[in-house]
């Protein structure tokens, strides 16, 4: 209703919408045996393998760097841009290590996908991808080390990084992004991304409660991102940052909610956790990784990212295992199992669950 340009925000939030509904909904209602982290897993699987072909039959892509030339930068794969090859390549990595716990024929396409998945990594050239795919799983796994023994939510954990960031970098000035981009790549911009903030921190200033609407900013006919941006960031489609764009299309109203959405899968994610380990090991991974990759892209609520699309799987993963498994069936011999998690090996002996569901809490 308050939007720069109401019919496209219109359209664009019903086409969310049903981009949500038609993921969250079935995944909600599934069987609580269905192993949508399996299914996720062949998605990538097939989307590395078909790559390898896209890859050996295509070129690098090319980015012109003014005087100094085009210079190729790396395979896209059959996607748009070589950084969606790495995101999908490292994505079926994680996924990967997760299969490779079941045994037989699981284990080994999960080995032969990370070896695939590696390579496309590397031939990608996404640095980015790659840096994330080393940090957010061994984060995870800190970080529940960390819950389990002090008895506290993840998601209490993981808030207590960019706590102390903001702390330590008001005590250290030169302790910012800045210095760790100019670190690891040579430039304290990340490759112009600080040049597109401070112009959208200047336009949420002019709009900070609701902001100029959903998707109602960029590349929106008579917006301020045409008449007042500098230069080459008027042809931006998004700020780079999942961050300060919900910022920018929703004020800080929207931002709250979007952090308290975060927190609330975090800490569902830490009931996964308790459950089946591994498996919250997998689940945090990949929620970190797609949190730490919007502070360089923007993905937050955009359908056609499916950065995005993995989140709201994670979300419903989460959504399942809010409840224990029901063990009233176990103990009265069903043949379904239901104490164990999804994936999980069957066969397990009777008397096993009778001990699980008469054990002591």
């Amino acid at each position: 209703m308050w939007a720069f340009y109401p019919e496209a925000s219109f359209i664009r939030f019903i086409q969310q919408v049903m981009i949500i509904t038609s993921i969250v909904l079935p995944a909600i209602v599934a069987a609580r045996t269905a192993d949508m982290m399996r299914g996720l897993f062949l998605v990538f699987a097939f989307a590395s393998i078909l790559n390898v072909f896209f890859v050996l039959g295509g070129s690098q892509e090319v980015l012109d760097y003014g005087s100094v030339g085009q210079v190729e930068i790396g395979y896209p794969g059959y996607f748009a841009g070589k950084n969606y090859l790495g995101e999908c390549a490292t994505l079926a990595i994680l996924l990967s290590l997760h299969e490779m716990v079941y045994p037989g024929l699981r284990r080994a396409l999960a080995t032969i996908v990370v070896v695939i998945g590696t390579v496309l990594v590397f031939l990608s050239n996404s640095k980015t991808a790659l840096g994330l795919a080393l940090i957010a799983p061994l984060l995870a796994g800190l970080t529940l080390i960390a819950s389990r023994k002090m008895r506290i939510s993840p998601a209490i954990i993981l808030l207590s990084i960019p706590f102390c960031y903001a702390l330590l970098s008001r005590v250290l000035p030169s302790f910012n992004m800045n210095h760790f981009s100019y670190m690891l790549y040579g430039d304290s911009t990340f490759t112009g991304r600080t040049i597109i903030w401070d112009f959208v921190e200047s336009e949420i200033a002019r709009r900070p409660l609701l902001g100029w609407g959903y998707q109602s900013f960029w590349l929106v006919p008579g917006s301020p991102s045409f008449f007042e941006a500098p230069g080459w960031v008027r042809i931006m489609p998004n700020a780079h940052n999942g961050y300060y764009d919900t910022t920018l299309e929703m004020g800080y109203v929207g931002y709250a909610l979007l952090v308290i959405f975060i927190i609330a899968t975090l800490h569902a994610i830490g009931r996964v956790a308790d459950r089946d380990p591994t498996r919250g090991w997998l689940v945090l991974s990949l929620a970190l990784y797609v949190i730490m990759w919007n502070y360089l892209e923007s993905l937050w609520m955009r359908g056609f990212e499916f950065l995005w699309v993995v989140f709201l799987i994670i979300t419903a993963e989460a959504a399942l295992y809010w409840q224990p498994f029901p063990l009233t069936k176990a103990v009265f011999g069903s043949r379904t199992p239901r104490l164990r998690s999804p994936g999980a090996s069957r066969g397990v002996p009777r008397s096993s669950h009778l001990k699980a569901a008469t054990a002591p809490k």
